[in-house]
């Protein structure tokens, strides 16, 4: 596993946008099918899904999507938005990295800033990528999108806290 790990820091070190869009897309598949597993259960257990037996089924067509926006988006975005943020803490603000307080503002203001962009952008990608039109659209983020926003908001900065303690931004040379 340190072997791993050895190779993938290395890979950050040498090849920034490309692992991260990778490791995004990744996060994002196993994120989906983890998804579909969470969702498949609960209708069982809400009785939504008549025959318990019914064989769950992941639908790879979400996951390919849901993937291809981590690739596409989340990971190039992504990597120059943090490496932006990181940089704004450090000189603006003039913190230590990897300081408490370092930590407390990216993680504030990434939920605050590329959270919601994040979301909003991921439902009109996953809308369109449906075939939906944009009124369609439109009352999904409606619909959606602040019980979402709620909800990571209670998950991701735990991660995030993580992420941005042991995990550097790595700059392009």
């Amino acid at each position: 596993m340190l072997r791993l790990w050895k190779w993938y820091q290395n890979s950050l070190a040498t090849h920034p946008v490309k692992t991260q869009m990778i490791s995004s897309a990744l996060i994002w598949g196993f994120g989906d099918i983890a998804a579909q597993t969470i969702t498949h259960t609960t209708a069982i257990r809400q009785r939504r899904i008549q025959d318990e037996n019914e064989e769950f089924k992941i639908n790879w067509k979400r996951v390919a999507t849901t993937s291809l926006f981590g690739f596409g988006f989340v990971g190039p975005v992504g990597h120059f938005w943090y490496e932006g943020l990181d940089r704004f803490i450090r000189v603006r603000r003039r913190l230590q990295a990897n300081s408490f307080w370092f930590v407390a503002n990216k993680v504030a203001i990434d939920g605050i800033i590329f959270g919601p962009l994040d979301l909003l952008v991921f439902f009109t990608y996953m809308g369109f990528s449906a075939g939906k039109s944009v009124p369609q659209i439109k009352e999904d983020v409606k619909r959606d999108f602040l019980p979402a926003l709620i909800l990571e908001g209670g998950v991701w900065p735990v991660v995030q806290i993580v992420n941005f303690r042991y995990i550097p931004v790595r700059r392009l040379k």
